[in-house]
C-alpha cells in the first residue's frame, strides 16, 4: 500500500498492532473512531477504513473528547506522536488524563519530530542529537506514563515496534479499560533520528529496542543497577475510577447507549 514512511519507520508496525487489537476487542467497525494530530505517525488515521478524524496539531485529544462527550458509545483511540501528543499538545494531555474520560492515546514515541525537521522532542533523551540540538539536547526527557499517571490516568503501558504482538495485547487491554488509557510505543525513526544519532539502520534499531526492553514481570525480579538502560514494558500501571462522560451522563439522568445505532 502507497504510504508517506520512511523506510524502516516503525509506524506501519504500530499501525498494524491497533487494527488487530481492534479485532481482537472485538469492536463493530462502525463504533470505532481514529483521531490524529500532526505528525509521520498520526497519518495512520488516513489509511484506516474506520470513522477518522484527522485534526490539528496537538489538538488530537480535543477533538476526541468533544467527540465522547457528544457519542459517548463510541470507541476512540487517538494516534499522537511524542512531540504531538508532549509539547504543543501537552495542557491537553494532562487535562484528559486528569478527566480520566474514556480514550485511548496510543503515542508513537521515536524520540523526535520526524515529519517537521527533525526537532528534538520533549521526549528525546538527553544528549541526543536534534537539528535543534546539534550537539545534543541538554534537557531532561519526560517519562510520559509518570507524567500521565501523576494527572490522573488510570491505565499506563509500554510496549515498542520490535515486539509487535506485545504491542497488539497492551492496546487491547487499554481498549477493554474504562478510563483514560495511555500506550507509549515505542519505534524506530531511522532517518530523522537514527541516522543523525549514528544508530545504525532499521535493522540494528530494532534490534536494540528488543534487547533494551524487559518486561514489568522480569523487571520485578531484578536489582536497581541491573535495569540501568533498560526500558520496562507491559502494563505499568492500571487503577478503577469513575469515568468522566459516564459520571456525567449520570448527573443528568441519562444512559449510554451500548451501540451506536450505525
Amino acid at each position: 500500500m502507497p504510504h508517506i514512511w520512511c523506510p524502516g519507520c516503525g509506524n506501519g508496525i504500530v499501525t498494524a498492532a491497533l487494527v488487530r487489537a481492534i479485532e481482537r476487542a472485538d469492536y463493530d467497525q462502525r463504533d470505532v473512531v481514529i483521531v490524529s494530530g500532526i505528525g509521520c505517525s498520526s497519518r495512520a488515521a488516513g489509511y484506516l477504513n474506520f470513522n477518522t478524524l484527522h485534526t490539528t496539531h496537538g489538538r488530537a485529544l480535543a477533538f476526541a473528547t468533544g467527540l465522547k462527550m457528544a457519542r459517548p458509545e463510541l470507541k476512540l483511540f487517538v494516534i499522537m506522536g511524542d512531540g504531538d501528543c508532549s509539547a504543543i499538545g501537552g495542557n491537553h494531555f494532562i487535562h484528559s488524563a486528569r478527566r480520566n474520560i474514556d480514550l485511548n492515546a496510543i503515542v508513537v514515541n521515536n524520540h523526535i519530530y520526524g515529519m517537521t525537521g527533525g526537532q528534538h522532542s520533549p521526549l528525546t533523551p538527553t544528549g541526543k542529537k536534534a537539528t535543534t540540538a546539534p550537539r545534543g539536547t541538554l534537557e531532561r526527557e519526560f517519562n510520559l506514563l509518570d507524567l500521565a499517571r501523576g494527572a490522573g490516568a488510570t491505565f499506563g503501558a509500554r510496549g515498542n515496534a520490535a515486539q509487535p504482538r506485545q504491542l497488539e495485547q497492551l492496546i487491547t487491554r487499554a481498549a477493554n479499560h474504562k478510563g483514560f488509557s495511555l500506550v507509549e510505543a515505542l519505534s524506530p525513526c531511522p532517518i530523522a533520528y537514527g541516522r543523525r544519532n549514528k544508530l545504525g539502520g532499521p535493522v540494528d534499531m530494532l534490534k536494540e529496542l528488543k534487547e533494551s526492553s524487559i518486561s514489568i514481570e522480569r523487571a520485578t525480579s531484578k536489582e536497581e543497577t541491573e535495569l540501568e538502560g533498560k526500558t520496562i514494558t507491559g502494563v505499568i500501571y492500571q487503577d478503577e475510577v469513575p469515568e468522566y462522560a459516564a459520571e456525567y451522563y449520570r448527573s443528568i439522568g441519562k444512559e449510554i447507549p451500548v451501540k451506536s445505532g450505525g
